[in-house]
């Protein structure tokens, strides 16, 4: 070999190293795995590779994985530690039956390792989609991470049993949402429930109108957080913030009750703008730089009711809430107001979902007459949509907001597919989408009703279900819903219903004819009909070809001409796949980047070699 082809070998090899050792990404998001914060992690990633490092409160091994449930079962697991003062780390697996197995195809790249007298840190990285059937692909989508950890290190026979020092949490690892760092002194006031008793039933809606602080001035809210009580972290299963009428009275303030309920105060009626909405999981949303929440004009909301829902299907008992929202606000105006669109399927028992089905689909339309009139009367160059929260209930595995521009499908604004009922909070956007007069919006939700026996109606129960996305947007216009219903005839001639009782006095409304349904109400009639999985499959296809009834509500009780009108669904010319990272043939594009590198060292040499000629 001579002298030159020796060094060009040398500098080729170097270059593989250095940019096999060099991580690229910093660790600038974290979050706590478990309550008591004996879990930590930090993560950072780029187009490629995903960086974590692991703070635990052991000397002992920690165990990090990425699991398709949550459970043991089918998951990606890293376990490593310092045994005698080397880090260590293996790439393992599991079977469907939890059992644990040693990956043929290592994965994980270890990058350091440290402890002290408390606590291990174990720092490594890998590809995002790497190719190897036995890892979870990362996506944008939630992940379920589980984590473990064991007072002994991993011996020669492999990891010991980490017993109760386990645990899950979802998190989006490439799609973490909002840090929460504010200028430091920043304002804020509590919208906060005083001790309210949560009944010992299934599902509650708790109603309380408060008044925001007066302002001199606008000023702008650019922070807003949940303020959970200890404890009831999985008791508080969603807060919505309404903007109420202005002009209600001062006696209005702080009056509670449970919502949508015959006592209901008539004061409540008045609330029906959706200002913000958290959900179960969710932490908290900072603005971006250039937008906030207005309030102190004449145009803000002044009375607000916060709506609390508390999910208790084990019915506690003797459960008192005091939880809320904290709002930081700033006198630093931004640039725009933002405003908060509901849209999806209007919350119904005519969106219902037969049993026993693997896969079942709901759309709802925001439809391209809501946003034509709508924007063009109130802001002509569209809209920006920052941030969206995707939400459903317990029967929801997936969600997208899909958007179309001349019924050509662009990319989604939003997504899940490993939708987690137990973790719903605003996704922002890494680009902020334009929205613009006569584009059109679908919120689809795909649900698995497979272990249930009966129909899963529309409703405000966790068990009974919604399709809704929250969408974030500048500048403020006055647009509050822009949502859909199928029409319930067509639900019903599926069924083989001919006639309902007329006039209709009772809800939900009578059956008249056929025989085999006389006199059972609507609901009664789609339980009592013989559901299987072909009829769920038919079902699904007549119901989202239905005409639809479009819901298109300004501001307060006020409503856009469109509202209340029958219109077909949209004939859509194309349609986007789920998001999908695409596999590489790794050893090809690996290949050429070898090559690539050894031709570029190469002629730095010879180039190198004419100069001292």
């Amino acid at each position: 070999m001579s002298a030159s082809t020796l060094l060009c070998a040398l500098v080729f090899l170097t270059s593989l190293v250095c940019s096999a050792c060099s991580p690229k990404t910093g660790f600038i998001h974290s979050a706590s795995l478990d309550g008591d914060g004996r879990y930590n992690i930090k993560w950072g990633f780029d187009e490629s590779t995903i960086t974590f490092e692991a703070e635990v409160e052991t000397k002992g091994y920690i165990g990090f994985g990425l699991s398709p449930t949550g459970a043991m079962a089918s998951s990606d697991i890293v376990i490593g530690g310092v045994l005698n003062g080397s880090p260590y780390l293996l790439d393992y697996f599991t079977d469907s039956k939890r059992k644990v197995h040693k990956d043929p195809v290592q994965s994980y790249q270890l990058l350091y390792g440290r402890e002290n007298d408390t606590h291990t840190v174990l720092a490594f990285s890998r590809n995002i989609q790497t190719c190897d059937e036995n890892d979870k692909v990362i996506t944008g989508s939630t992940v379920r991470v589980i984590w473990a950890f064991h007072a002994e290190d991993v011996e020669a026979s492999g990891p010991v049993y980490h017993g109760m020092n386990r645990g899950r949490k979802s998190l989006r690892l490439l799609n973490p949402g909002t840090r929460s760092s504010i200028p430091a002194g920043t304002a804020f006031f509590d919208l906060q429930n005083e001790k309210v008793p949560v009944p010992d039933k299934e599902t509650t809606y708790w109603c309380r109108i408060f008044k925001f602080p007066e302002m001199k001035r606008k000023h702008h809210v650019i922070r807003i957080e949940p303020l959970i009580q200890k404890g009831h972290e999985n008791l508080v299963h969603h807060i919505l913030l309404y903007q109420c009428d202005g002009n209600l009275n001062k006696s209005e303030i702080n009056r509670e009750h449970e919502c949508y309920h015959p006592n209901m105060p008539d004061s409540f009626f008045t609330c029906e703008t959706i200002l913000f909405a958290w959900a179960i999981g969710g932490e908290g949303f900072t603005f971006p730089p250039h937008v906030g929440m207005s309030i102190g004009t004449s145009i803000d909301p002044v009375f607000v009711l916060m709506e609390v829902h508390f999910d208790n299907p084990s019915l506690q008992k003797g459960k008192v809430d005091s939880s809320g929202l904290r709002l930081h606000y700033s006198p630093n105006l931004r640039r725009y107001d933002a405003g908060v669109i509901e849209t999806g399927v209007w919350v119904s028992l005519y969106h219902m979902l037969p049993p026993g089905m693997q896969d079942y689909i709901t759309e709802g339309h925001c439809t391209q007459e809501c946003l034509q009139e709508s924007l063009n009367s109130e802001m002509p160059s569209g809209v920006h949509v920052f941030a969206v929260l995707l939400h459903a209930h317990l029967a929801g595995r997936a969600i997208r907001e899909r958007h179309f521009r001349d019924q050509v499908e662009l990319p989604p604004l939003a997504s899940d597919d490993q939708f987690d009922f137990n973790f719903q909070e605003f996704q922002p956007l890494s680009q902020e989408r334009l929205i613009l007069p006569g584009d059109s919006l679908i919120t689809e939700c795909r649900y698995n009703t497979k272990s249930r026996m009966n129909m899963t109606w529309g409703g405000l129960s966790a068990r009974d279900e919604m399709c809704l996305s929250y969408l974030l947007y500048y500048p403020r216009v006055n647009l509050a819903r822009c949502e859909s219903l199928p029409e319930i005839t067509g639900q019903l001639k599926f069924i083989g219903v001919t006639e309902i009782q007329e006039p209709v006095t009772t809800w939900p409304f009578v059956i008249k004819s056929p025989k085999k349904f006389s006199n059972l109400s609507f609901t009664e009639a789609m339980d009592k009909y013989r559901w299987t999985r072909k009829r769920g499959k038919e079902f699904n296809e007549v119901v989202r070809k239905l005409p639809m009834n479009v819901r298109c509500s300004k501001i307060g009780q006020d409503e856009w001409s469109i509202q209340g009108m029958i219109v077909s669904p949209p004939e859509l010319m194309s349609e986007q796949n789920s998001e999908d990272v695409p596999c590489r043939n790794v050893s090809e594009s690996q290949l050429e980047s070898f090559r690539t590198l050894f031709l570029t060292a190469c002629l730095l040499l010879i180039l190198q070699m004419h100069l001292h000629l």
